[in-house]
């Protein structure tokens, strides 16, 4: 069984609060829009951390993360890039890509807009954890917390972190 904290959009933001609820995480997925390395330099301090650059992302970072992550935990396939859109809009690339690759659990960010969407045609969780970061349109700041145990997620739990700016 795998602990796996999920967060993106941080736009170079990253506090104790963040830190604190992926504190028992065995691994993080960072769904890009990252802004700056230190943000990873203290995910990783938590757990080890798998990222894809997102569209606000430098040079440097576009050269250390790449565009799209694929790779298998506990029998669960998983495949993460920054912008994704939601099922069944996602458009003709990324159908493609999908109906090739043929993930579990398919993850991205870029809309700042919290959604865990089961996809019944392509049989996968569709998740985009909302935003962590405080640059943006979004309210409240978010993550999300699974297990993956016996090639299955579950126990998914979302995380407010806290609003996004005094309003």
């Amino acid at each position: 069984m795998k602990e796996i904290g999920i967060i993106s959009d941080t736009h170079s933001y990253i506090d104790e609060h963040i830190l604190k609820n992926l504190e028992g995480c065995d691994e993080i997925w960072h769904a890009g829009d990252i802004g700056e390395q230190h943000v990873m330099d203290e995910l990783e301090k938590v757990a080890p951390t798998k990222a894809v650059y997102g569209n606000i992302d430098d040079g440097s970072l576009r050269a250390t993360y790449p565009e799209e992550a694929i790779f298998e935990v506990d029998g669960v396939k998983v495949y993460i890039i920054h912008i994704g859109g939601y099922p069944p809009k996602y458009t003709a690339k990324l159908k493609k890509r999908l109906k090739e690759l043929q993930p579990d659990l398919f993850i991205c960010g870029h809309s700042h807009i919290l959604k865990v969407i089961p996809d019944q045609e392509r049989k996968l969780l569709h998740i985009n954890p909302g935003a962590a970061g405080r640059h943006g349109f979004h309210r409240m700041r978010t993550l999300i917390r699974l297990r993956i145990d016996e090639g299955k997620p579950k126990d998914l739990k979302v995380v407010e972190l806290g609003l996004r700016a005094k309003f």
